[in-house]
């Protein structure tokens, strides 16, 4: 019988069909059709991917974690230059810059809720399960994701950074699940908001 509009069944695949054909492009041809289309997160455009600038990020995590503490500070320091114009209007030129900056570093995937400087410069969007608190049990003996296979595991890689890093123990932190909302918006000016606010706030109190 075959499956009524709707169902979760997936239709059976002829074995001749399964020639030379991956699973993920199985799953992809069987699938039902959905509006939603997540970006740049293809199992396939990963595979083919050189992970050669990711992996040099993690291996050189100490440096840049000076490097973003100091660029954070200069940015928090700009905070009246950008509530001058308005975070609002900033907002596209600004996340135009960090989302070149940071896909070419970390393969960036544009979450606006960046943890890097927590998980040893390794971004955890870049798992294929996009998990936020640690690796899954299927890592491979070589420290290769279970999904994609030639692809090192996400979670693998953000433990070696972080003992690399002078705050590395902040990749035991537990984060909170990804607010969808937030995507595609700039994590470097929300950070900032919130150090601007967070830093009035104590201004306030001690001056009381």
């Amino acid at each position: 019988m075959a499956p009524s509009p709707g169902s979760d069944v997936l239709p059976s695949v002829p074995p001749a069909a399964t020639d030379g054909m991956t699973q993920a492009t199985m799953v992809k041809k069987t699938a039902p059709k959905s509006d939603y289309k997540p970006a740049d997160v293809s199992p396939q455009r990963r595979v083919q991917r050189s992970f050669a600038v990711r992996l040099w990020s993690v291996r050189h995590s100490r440096f840049l974690e000076w490097v973003y503490l100091r660029f954070s500070a200069m940015f928090l320091h700009l905070h009246p230059l950008w509530k001058a114009i308005g975070y609002g209007r900033v907002e596209a030129p600004i996340k135009f810059v960090e989302k070149r900056v940071k896909g070419f570093m970390f393969d960036c995937r544009m979450c606006g809720q960046c943890v890097l400087s927590s998980t040893g410069m390794s971004c955890p969007m870049n798992c294929p399960k996009q998990l936020r608190n640690g690796p899954c049990g299927g890592v491979r003996a070589n420290g290769n994701c279970e999904v994609e296979p030639d692809m090192p595991c996400v979670w693998v890689k953000a433990w070696e950074g972080s003992r690399n890093m002078a705050h590395g123990d902040n990749i035991l932190a537990v984060q909170k699940p990804v607010d969808q909302s937030l995507r595609e918006t700039s994590a470097w000016l929300r950070v900032t908001a919130l150090a601007a606010s967070e830093r009035e706030k104590s201004r306030l109190e001690a001056g009381a």
